[in-house]
């Protein structure tokens, strides 16, 4: 339990580390200096060093929901394998890792309604069109994964395509990759479905629901969704990839996951920040498009399993 715990902090402690290195990786490609890698911990504690404004027309829903997000997201990171295949198993399996989020994404789109502002109905209206490809292509993508293991538990998930060693490599293993890598970039807000860095109305969709929120609670909005992203690396990193994660709590297995671990990680991250230095955002209307080309990919996956019988 001590070392499942170790896991949950390393997620929490690396969140704001993976959005700074993503964004000096960017400014490095784009020709300039950009922020220090430390910067987004530096603006948290900036934030939280300040009070809240509140818009008149709030309603308590405004002021809880980020402690629901930053809850949902602490929750869902004690059901992901970082280090060890061990989690908090009895809390929970994929399914409720995907409705977690959900919980997550539907209190946010209320808090952004609840003040009234048009920017944040229509940053919830666009979060609500999107996330209807997105979530059945998360879900379909990690039980693609499930069928080999024959169980929806994320850490059972790791150990058992980790132990088979490189057996269970196929195309539909790759096929629900994609299709799951494509899923983290909708859900947290990356080229080409937002862009993190811009505040133009025509073209903000997360951004547009946090616009009211200061202080403290942009601060633990913002941990949340640095929290989130990580959450999808470590599920790319050792679900889908799992090897090199310890499969016992041994000293030389856990620091060669933690190797392993950071090494995945910051590769992904790196991957992000590529894609988001060499496209530019898409059209609105054209994201159905690449949403459903994700979900068929990962609703192949699901087939090619059962048609080669791996499941």
């Amino acid at each position: 339990m001590i070392l499942e715990i170790v896991q949950f902090l390393l997620v929490l402690a690396m969140a704001p580390l993976i959005t700074g290195i993503i964004r000096k990786a960017k400014a490095v490609m784009q020709s300039r200096q950009g922020p220090p890698v430390v910067q987004p911990y530096r603006d948290l504690r900036k934030l939280l060093s300040k009070g809240s404004v509140v818009s008149k027309d709030a309603s308590w829903l405004f002021t809880l929901t980020p402690y629901v997000c930053i809850a949902a997201v602490i929750v869902a990171a004690l059901l992901v394998p970082v280090l060890y295949t061990g989690t908090f198993g009895f809390v929970g399996d994929l399914i409720v890792l995907i409705y977690l989020l959900g919980m997550m994404r539907f209190f946010m789109a209320l808090a952004a309604l609840d003040t009234g502002s048009a920017f944040g109905g229509m940053g919830s209206s666009r979060e609500m069109y999107i996330s209807s490809v997105v979530e059945p292509t998360m879900l379909l993508s990690i039980f693609a994964m499930a069928l080999v293991a024959g169980t929806t538990s994320l850490g059972s998930i790791a150990q058992d395509i980790a132990s088979s060693g490189l057996d269970l490599v196929s195309p539909a293993l790759f096929l629900a990759a994609a299709a799951f890598f494509v899923a983290t970039l909708a859900e947290n807000a990356r080229v080409p479905f937002d862009n993190p860095a811009t505040h133009l109305e025509l073209t903000m969709i997360h951004e547009a629901m946090l616009l009211e929120y200061s202080g403290k609670q942009l601060a633990l909005m913002e941990m949340a969704s640095m929290t989130k992203l990580v959450i999808f690396l470590a599920i790319l990193a050792n679900v889908f990839f799992p090897w090199g994660i310890a499969t016992e709590a041994t000293p030389l297995a856990i620091g060669i996951g933690l190797a392993a671990f950071l090494l995945k990680v910051v590769l992904l991250a790196l991957v992000i920040a590529v894609i988001e230095s060499s496209i530019a955002k898409m059209r609105l209307f054209r994201l159905p498009n690449l949403l459903t080309s994700a979900f068929m990919l990962a609703l192949l996956a699901v087939i090619s399993y059962y048609i080669l019988g791996v499941a």
